[in-house]
C-alpha cells in the first residue's frame, strides 16, 4: 500500500499563524462558509483525505497561500495542473 505523505506545508502554516486544528475549522466556517470537521481536517493534514476542490480553496485562502503549495504534487499529471490554472 502506498504510504500517504503529510501535508507538512499545510501544517507549518497553521503553526507559524499558533492556530489549532480547531481554530482553522472554526475560521473556514465564518470567513468561507465551509464546514468540515476538525477530525476531517486532520486527516487532511495527514494526507489520509484529499479535500473537494471548494474545501481545498478555501483552506488556501484562508492561509493565504496557492493551492499548488498544499495540494498538488510533482505526481500530478499535466492535465490537473492545467485544470488548476483555469480555476484560480
Amino acid at each position: 500500500m502506498k504510504n500517504q505523505v503529510r501535508r507538512q506545508k499545510l501544517i507549518d502554516v497553521r503553526k507559524n499563524k499558533k492556530w489549532l486544528q480547531k481554530d482553522v475549522v472554526e475560521k473556514l466556517a465564518q470567513d468561507h462558509n465551509v464546514n468540515i470537521s476538525e477530525s476531517y481536517y486532520g486527516m487532511i493534514e495527514q494526507g489520509a483525505r484529499t479535500p473537494s476542490l471548494n474545501v481545498a480553496l478555501a483552506i488556501s485562502a484562508l492561509f493565504e497561500v496557492d493551492p499548488t503549495d498544499f495540494f498538488l504534487t510533482k505526481y500530478t499529471t499535466f492535465c490537473c495542473e492545467n485544470l488548476q490554472k483555469q480555476v484560480i
